[in-house]
């Protein structure tokens, strides 16, 4: 299936994004390009549409996929294709791929067949740079959890009860659970850590759930990294 819907992406030649963006009513002062074929929609753009009504929003989850790779985004994008193709104003909205299921045995996670999304290679790798946004983000916070501890962990921090986790955009088994701090004092204190993937971080849901950069930064100083002595939690 997935060399089948490499051939039709070569036979197809993809819109400029502005055209895009036009159908939905959106213009350059709306939206940030990144290239020909992709781009960002300027946050900005939630205060413009505020009074319009809302659409209706269809879900699609839980769909265990076939051999084939036929599953949630096929799914979405093809039911996309069909509302637009009866006169409705319909958009797809998928979450980036994550790089493991990526180049793993599921191919890529744009769609197939005359149901997929393109460019698929840039998509599938990296896209826009949001993801590896999020995990540098979500990095930096354990590393000052680390640095912290090293340089005399004045807040007190428990090593054992420390629930901050790194992040990765692969998702590698041999790295759930890990030993961090070996090496010697000049390398931290060794504690038990591990990884989880990007799409499924804190930090990733916090990004989903603000509704402006203001609740964006309100939420990340509200999170939990852990516990003290005392038992009491420990905030960003």
């Amino acid at each position: 299936m997935m060399s089948n819907s490499v051939t039709l992406e070569e036979k197809v030649k993809p819109l400029h994004i502005k055209h895009i963006m036009e159908q939905i009513g959106l213009t350059d002062d709306d939206f940030e390009y990144y290239g020909k074929f992709t781009g960002k929609i300027r946050l900005e753009v939630m205060e413009k549409m505020k009074d319009k009504p809302d659409g209706k929003l269809i879900i699609v989850t839980a769909i265990t996929p076939t051999p084939s790779g036929e599953g949630k985004t096929l799914t979405s994008i093809g039911l996309s294709q069909a509302l637009n193709k009866i006169g409705k104003k319909s958009i797809v909205t998928l979450r980036e791929p994550s790089l493991g299921p990526v180049f793993g045995i599921k191919g890529g996670a744009t769609g197939g067949g005359k149901s997929q999304v393109i460019p698929s290679e840039l998509i599938n790798l990296h896209f826009n740079g949001d993801i590896h946004a999020v995990a540098s983000a979500h990095n930096l916070l354990a590393a000052l959890i680390d640095a912290h501890i090293h340089h005399g962990n004045e807040l007190r921090i428990d090593v054992n009860n420390i629930t901050w986790e790194r992040t990765i955009d692969m998702n590698d088994r041999a790295l759930r659970h890990i030993v961090i701090g070996l090496g010697g004092k000049a390398n931290g204190v060794p504690r038990e850590s591990g990884f989880v993937i990007t799409a499924a971080s804190e930090t990733m849901a916090i990004l989903c759930m603000a509704g402006s950069r203001a609740d964006l930064k309100r939420r990340l100083c509200e999170i939990v990294i852990g516990y003290n002595l005392d038992g009491e939690p420990v905030k960003a």
